[in-house]
């Protein structure tokens, strides 16, 4: 459900990175705070990692000729807490954006709102955590999962719409893309809350001190050992990113689906000064547009480019989301001292 650059006016866009750039610096700071615990440094990264890969595999959606993918909000949001979640998710949505022209730039507060925003702050808390209980069983589990998955989705999608409407595209009749959008995505949320649900079982399985934690917002055991669950989401990030990757569903996903179902083309084209601005800021930095290779002969799809943009996007991201949870530790042990 990434939103491209031509689907949001610069005002709107505009509104929409404070509101993200807001949310961001609301959990950052939330995650400076007590609550912030530095073991689940290395866990955001290779979660980071792991969703990037992910995102990467659509699974088609049957009868619809569409398809989607996990957003991973809920998934992240339930063993990393909903402060990490948004920080590592919107690491991810930057990265795809950047790298590999995958998002809009200045439609990028707009994916975090709608990607991160409405799972990790609003369907964890107000609806996984009541779900689940204090069990962890796994049928609770999956409901919540389920649950939770689909009400994040649902409101992401209604955000894409009225983002539209206030941009004034006018090539979208509104009430027709929103009775697309709402079901398509209905859709969607069910395979990817059954994603979730699995994912948090085996954790649940094998660390259910990570689920205990997140949900009370208390630091896990310093003497917790945590080198099986990273090793088998290093092991899965590879397996999905590197070759899963390649046999991901050739469908548009609901986004795209909608579009084209409701203008008759998803290359929606915007012309402004800003849009010129940020699509010349993501080809400068784009090195695998499309997942695929930026100079290849009408063959950007290959099943190369996608295996080393799964893996380098990963690895990216495990980079990146590492060196801002060390960096928020860091700005949290400084914080006594300089008080």
């Amino acid at each position: 459900m990434h939103m491209s650059d031509a689907l949001v006016s610069p005002a709107v866009g505009g509104v929409m990175l404070a509101a993200g750039a807001a949310a961001i610096g609301f959990s950052a700071k939330k995650l400076a705070g007590s609550g912030f615990d530095e073991k689940k440094v290395p866990l955001m990264g290779i979660l980071g990692a792991f969703i990037f890969a992910g995102q990467m595999i659509n699974f088609t959606i049957p009868g619809t000729g569409s398809s989607g993918h996990i957003g991973g909000g809920i998934l992240l949001a339930a063993i990393l807490g909903p402060y990490g979640a948004l920080i590592t998710l919107a690491s991810v949505l930057i990265i795809q954006c950047l790298f590999f022209a995958d998002g809009g730039l200045l439609a990028y507060g707009a994916n975090v709102v709608n990607m991160g925003v409405f799972p990790c702050l609003f369907a964890y808390p107000l609806i996984f955590k009541p779900l689940a209980g204090n069990s962890w069983t796994k049928p609770k589990v999956t409901l919540a999962s389920i649950v939770a998955v689909v009400a994040g989705l649902q409101l992401g999608a209604l955000a894409v719409v009225l983002e539209t409407l206030a941009s004034r595209i006018t090539e979208l009749p509104f009430a027709t893309f929103l009775l697309l959008m709402q079901p398509i995505h209905l859709a969607i949320g069910i395979g990817e809350g059954l994603v979730t649900a699995a994912v948090l079982c085996f954790v649940q399985a094998a660390r259910p001190e990570l689920l205990e934690s997140a949900a009370s917002e208390q630091k896990i055991d310093p003497k917790l050992r945590l080198a099986k669950v990273l090793g088998v989401f290093a092991v899965l990030t590879l397996v999905v990113g590197g070759a899963l990757s390649i046999f991901a569903s050739a469908f548009p996903d609901g986004l795209e689906w909608s579009l084209e179902k409701a203008a008759g083309t998803a290359e929606l084209e915007a012309e402004s000064a800003a849009h010129s601005a940020a699509g010349r800021a993501v080809e400068a930095t784009a090195f695998l547009p499309d997942y695929g290779f930026k100079n290849a002969d009408g063959d950007e799809s290959s099943n190369a480019g996608t295996s080393i943009s799964g893996i380098a996007g990963s690895l990216i991201t495990l980079v990146i989301v590492c060196g801002i949870g060390f960096l928020i530790h860091i700005i949290r042990r400084r914080r006594p001292a300089s008080a």
